[in-house]
């Protein structure tokens, strides 16, 4: 079996599907239309999101049998076309949820301690103190917007602190020890602290606007480390405006290209994105939350293990 890598993946990937006597070939330049040119020789695709692996993409695959995509979610491929063609789709949120755990919790407490803007100050040779008087997560209520393998992960590493943690999800039976499972509107009554960890689907997408913030009973703060579209951007930089959002901690953004590589030019900046990097209560890291060392060994194992469970 031929197998096309897309991107570059930890060196194990490959290594362990030699062991396993597949065929790797790799291929991280060429463009969309060369690589449909030549997809019908393989069985496997491995990517991450360089592309969209879209309809017409997949009638050219006509020998496909798996697509691994090497991350969280399946956001960029069309899933139900892959399943009517009998293609096997395998993801792995397992190899990156402690990462995303401990980034949102990272997140978290910087924004409390007004870490980012501490630092900047020392080294302008700017001592205030008062200026920078933190919050203390003990007694919050944080609220938890997706309860898989990320928003359990975050849920376990807030339970060493002495916080409640709420957790909505569209499939039922989903809390824990870590996590009381309620409806939306008991979550929007006793909000702090509101993380999303959400797949983009129609649902979720700009699930975070103007309309869903007023139903907050109390201002909050916001984390995003799921996708960058969840959240519509100028309605957050208007609830930060308001008072209604006390602060975000954003890994990702609306703006982020399809393959999550790049953003956008200078001269092409929003203006609310403009504000973000203004405020001081605003927290930005490039969507990394689930991008460690040992991510990226687990990312890839996880993958070699659920291929290797059904072709062998």
């Amino acid at each position: 079996m031929k197998i096309l890598h897309l991107d570059s993946n930890h060196p194990l990937l490959i290594d362990q599907l030699n062991a396993l006597g597949y065929e790797n070939h790799e291929d991280y330049n060429s463009s969309k239309s060369e690589i449909e040119a030549i997809i019908h020789q393989y069985e496997g695709i491995i990517l991450r999101s360089r592309f969209a692996i879209d309809k017409a993409f997949i009638d050219k695959a006509v020998n496909l049998k798996f697509i691994g995509r090497v991350g969280a979610g399946l956001e960029n491929i069309d899933v139900q076309y892959a399943g009517e063609k009998g293609i096997f789709l395998a993801s792995a949120p397992e190899g990156n949820r402690n990462a995303v755990g401990e980034h949102s919790l990272g997140m978290l407490l910087s924004l409390f301690n007004k870490l980012n803007k501490a630092d900047r100050e020392v080294r302008l040779g700017k001592w205030d103190r008062e200026g920078n008087r933190g919050l203390e997560l003990e007694g919050k209520t944080v609220g938890i917007i997706g309860y898989g393998n990320m928003g359990k992960a975050f849920a376990k590493k807030l339970s060493g602190f002495d916080v409640e943690v709420l957790c909505f999800d569209i499939k039922e039976g989903v809390g824990d020890e870590n996590a009381r499972q309620v409806e939306i509107k008991e979550l929007q009554q006793r909000t702090d602290v509101l993380s999303l960890h959400v797949p983009e689907t129609p649902l979720t997408k700009y699930m975070i606007n103007s309309e869903f913030i007023a139903k907050f009973h109390k201002p909050f703060w916001l984390l995003n480390t799921a996708r960058g579209k969840c959240v519509l951007t100028t309605d957050l930089v208007g609830a930060l405006q308001s008072g209604k959002i006390l602060g975000a901690g954003l890994d990702v953004l609306e703006y982020e290209k399809t393959s999550f590589e790049q953003l956008f030019t200078a001269e092409d900046t929003p203006e609310a994105f403009q504000f973000l990097l203004n405020a001081e209560n605003v927290l930005l890291s490039p969507h990394v939350a689930g991008w460690t060392v040992e991510s990226k060994e687990k990312l890839a194992q996880t993958i070699v293990d659920k291929i290797k469970e059904r072709f062998c």
